[in-house]
């Protein structure tokens, strides 16, 4: 079904093909670039196609009010907006009238999203005034059918609208789109994390332990959130480039230690016990941005699906400068069925009973390819009534600074 300005909507009174509609500024619906009042006639006049009388009157009026709404805002209508409108509600009418929704489907050019849903609403709300003030009561029967008609052109308008955002989001435009949402996220984000640890601390004047609790759950949910967005963030650039590319030096103990203050909240407010295990050789050689990454992704990961008992975080020396690095919880342990997919992006969790992980495997598909560009595989263990287990293991030399020799005392001359 197209609509042309120039012949006017173009809809089917028989049901089996298109039949021209009178264009703007006939008995049309008031459309055009300089829209005109209906004249009595104009009111009376049917529809094309559109057998209903108080369809057709309702349909009249939704175009009167939708001119007089843009009149009131003062908003000049955009090119061709006004044929739109009036193609499109020439199409609802025809719609209603012969319960047939793929009408409105078929229109070309496509309407604005939401337009479709508007206009519908504001039909809906005529044909129940022009029933409700008719001196010849309607009937049930017919009222019952344009109803559901009403419902199932607005099931079509929905889907048509989904299926015009999915083709959004399917290119690169789409990409773009959730860059930019997931940017506007995190600074809010952020200040909600730094004002809720601000308040806990008691910075700005003592609070009771309901609100000390309170602000445990604040300040989960919003890391919760807040580990989503860097998630999508470092997956749409690639995910697996390390923040500090050169080997630099850094303490184990330093930085299981950053990772305990920021989920210390989590598992506290679950009852968990956190445990912490390093190697007999705290400074090493590293990229500790990407190993922190990956140990609060996991780390939170644990502590969002163990309901009781523990979260250990461990560091292991290996031989040739290597370390062993591991969280394990005691959880419910991983389907086995989901196995093969626990490591894609954006996929769908069937639900939250039995076995599960992260929703949208973002947090565990962001540390593997960290782990890979570290030259290692994450790797996991599980078993249902035991928990689970992830680990790698990177090459992490020990770091000894550099012994500065002392200063040289300046020689002192010896006056004979």
């Amino acid at each position: 079904m197209r609509h042309s300005p120039e012949r006017g909507n173009k809809l089917d009174g028989s049901g089996s093909g298109p039949t021209p509609v009178p264009g703007p500024g006939t008995a049309g619906l008031g459309g055009g670039a300089t829209p005109l009042p209906p004249t009595p006639a104009e009111s009376d006049a049917p529809l094309a196609g559109v057998s209903s009388a108080i369809i057709t009157a309702a349909t009249r009026r939704v175009a009167r009010r939708w001119r007089d709404e843009a009149a009131a805002a003062g908003t000049a209508p955009a090119a061709g907006e006004n044929e739109v409108v009036a193609g499109l509600l020439a199409a609802l009418a025809l719609a209603l009238d012969q319960q047939r929704p793929g009408y409105v489907s078929q229109l070309l050019p496509r309407p604005a999203a939401g337009l479709g849903q508007h206009l519908l609403e504001m039909l809906q709300s005529e044909l129940l005034r022009a029933w409700s003030e008719s001196p010849v009561p309607a009937q049930p029967s017919a009222i019952l059918g344009t109803l559901n008609a009403l419902e199932q052109v607005r099931q079509t308008i929905n889907r048509n609208e989904s299926r015009q955002f999915e083709s959004v989001l399917n290119g690169v435009q789409g990409l773009e789109l959730l860059v930019e949402v997931i940017h506007d996220l995190r600074s809010p984000l952020t200040s909600i994390l730094f004002l809720a640890e601000t308040l806990q601390r008691g910075q700005s004047g003592d609070i009771n332990p309901i609100q000390h609790r309170q602000l445990g759950l604040i300040y989960s949910a919003a890391l919760g959130l807040s580990t989503v967005v860097s998630d999508a963030i470092e997956l749409a650039r690639g995910g697996d480039e390390l923040a500090d590319r050169e080997v630099i030096p850094f303490s184990i103990t330093e930085l299981f230690e950053s990772v305990q203050g920021i989920v210390r909240p989590l598992a506290e407010e679950k009852g968990l016990s956190l445990r912490f295990r390093g190697p007999e050789v705290d400074r090493r050689l590293g990229h500790p941005v990407a190993l922190s990454r990956v140990l609060l992704n996991l780390t939170t990961n644990s502590i969002k699906f163990t309901e009781q008992g523990f979260v250990e975080i461990a560091c292991e020396d290996r031989p040739a400068g290597r370390a062993m690095f591991s969280v394990q919880d005691t959880g419910p342990g991983v389907n086995p069925e989901a196995l093969s997919s626990l490591f894609q992006p954006f996929r769908r969790a069937p639900g939250r009973a039995g076995y599960c992980f992260s929703g949208t495997g973002l947090g565990l598909a962001i540390c593997r390819k960290l782990v890979e560009a570290q030259g290692s595989t994450l790797r996991l263990e599980t078993r249902p009534g035991w928990g689970t287990r992830f680990f790698f293991e990177v090459e992490l030399p020990a770091h000894t600074p550099a012994l500065t020799p002392p200063a040289l005392q300046p020689a002192t001359a010896r006056v004979h």
